[in-house]
């Protein structure tokens, strides 16, 4: 199992984030899985540092949380445009 340190994790979250996870995995040599299950840590960590501090107000965990869910929502979006993109090509 090969190990990469956090910047370059960072740097491949980022990147999926512009661009989507398949093409940022694609385009970096890493499998799918690795690059979502990143994405997913983040998604915790975010979520766990900003509820935990007890700085958001409940209006603003709900923000929070919406906004996560339509990041995921995008993120599948972006994936299914690629899948049906390279469908068409066939």
């Amino acid at each position: 199992m090969k190990h990469y340190d956090n910047q370059f994790k960072k740097e491949a979250v980022k990147l999926s984030d512009e661009i989507g996870t398949k093409k940022a995995a694609e385009q970096l040599g890493l499998p799918y899985y690795t690059i979502a299950e990143w994405r997913k840590k983040r998604s915790e960590n975010l979520k766990k540092d900003n509820v935990e501090s007890g700085d958001m107000t409940e209006r603003e965990r709900q923000l929070f949380a919406e906004n996560m869910r339509l990041k995921q929502a995008n993120e599948i979006l972006k994936d299914a445009l690629g899948f049906f993109a390279e469908d068409r090509k066939r």
